[in-house]
């Protein structure tokens, strides 16, 4: 049971969108900024980070939403787990591992990201606008993480509904 009062039988952050609205559309509007406005990162690229860094958090709806929502964006499930598993051998391009790189930092604290990560990244083709989204993707879910489990949201177990929700987000994005 939530800690708040939240939609009844919305799972995690779902039900404190709808329970709280002024709050709920500016994150939700945070969330289709970061995640499906243009930009040279993918969509799929972009939910991959925030998946990562939710996987990091330990936060079982936010990782397994966003996962849901990269595998159909990618058509490809086995990428979705292998970052999640060891992003360094997974089958994504090496830029995009220098950034999944910078976000297990941010994960981490802020001020552990150094010159030498936003070079590696630089090396591997990064921009500082790709370096920029990186970064607040993490930071952005470090938040929306402790948001859904500060709270004690429901995660359901079934898979079925992650997939849903997943659908839902690769064809719609966060609008309200």
């Amino acid at each position: 049971m939530a800690h708040v009062a939240v939609t009844e039988g919305r799972p995690g952050i779902t039900g404190l969108l709808e329970g709280y609205p002024e709050t709920g559309a500016l994150l939700n509007g945070l969330a289709q900024t970061l995640l499906r406005r243009p930009a040279a990162l993918t969509p799929a690229e972009r939910e991959l980070i925030a998946t990562y860094v939710s996987s990091l958090n330990r936060c079982v709806f936010c990782c397994t939403t966003h996962g849901a929502a990269a595998r159909h964006l990618l058509g490809d499930g086995a990428v979705v787990d292998s970052v999640i598993a060891d992003y360094p051998t997974a089958p994504v391009s090496d830029k995009l591992k220098s950034l999944l790189a910078i976000a297990a930092k941010v994960q981490q604290g802020g001020r552990t990201v150094d010159d030498d990560d936003v070079r590696a990244a630089r090396e591997q083709g990064a921009t500082d606008a790709e370096i920029h989204d990186a970064v607040l993707i993490a930071a952005a879910f470090c938040m929306y993480n402790r948001y859904v489990d500060g709270l004690a949201t429901w995660a359901p177990d079934d898979p079925r509904m992650y997939d849903e929700i997943g659908a839902r987000l690769a064809a719609n994005g966060y609008g309200n």
